[in-house]
């Protein structure tokens, strides 16, 4: 068996929240993309059964999972494979899913980098190289990063479309 991820192991021992904040209109453009691109639609579920589980499990013993992202509009192709997977992905698995226009965050105070909030006391920040590839993670304890992170998280949450009302462009 595998050894369980710092980030699994931060999302299972959430009690309340787990809020994740992506920023990025691409992500590494890996093979399950590549074959959405090509016209091949797959079921997320059956692709990435682990997430479904991990985020079941989570809300079933009442943690909040909240996702929010801020796009640019026109949506670039990766931003519209994200939207039509999150319903049998993300919201299939207990997520709650909000969509913000790029436009419509210019005012808030954001973090540089996406990440994962925990129970508003540790975030996880993810870094990217510029093509999209994950380079690691950084785990962030310090009361002021974490109440920079809580307070970008609810502004993006308060303005962002929830994913079934959200119409990307």
């Amino acid at each position: 068996m595998a050894a369980e991820s710092a980030f699994e192991g931060l999302f299972r021992s959430a009690r309340r929240s787990a809020y994740h904040l992506e920023m990025r209109d691409a992500y590494g453009l890996d093979a399950d993309y590549q074959e959405w691109a090509s016209g091949n639609r797959f079921d997320p579920a059956e692709r990435w059964p682990w997430w479904i589980e991990l985020v079941s499990a989570a809300v079933g013993r009442g943690v909040a999972v909240h996702r929010a992202r801020i796009v640019s509009e026109p949506v670039s192709p990766y931003v519209r494979y994200e939207y039509e997977l999150t319903s049998g992905h993300n919201v299939k698995a207990g997520e709650s899913v909000r969509w913000l226009p790029r436009r419509r965050a210019s005012g808030l105070a954001l973090p540089g980098n996406d990440f994962w909030l925990f129970d508003g006391g540790s975030v996880l920040f993810n870094h990217f190289a510029g093509d999209g590839t994950m380079t690691g993670e950084e785990l962030v304890t310090d009361p002021g990063v974490v109440a920079l992170c809580v307070s970008a998280f609810d502004a993006v949450w308060q303005r962002a479309t929830p994913h079934e009302e959200y119409r990307p462009s």
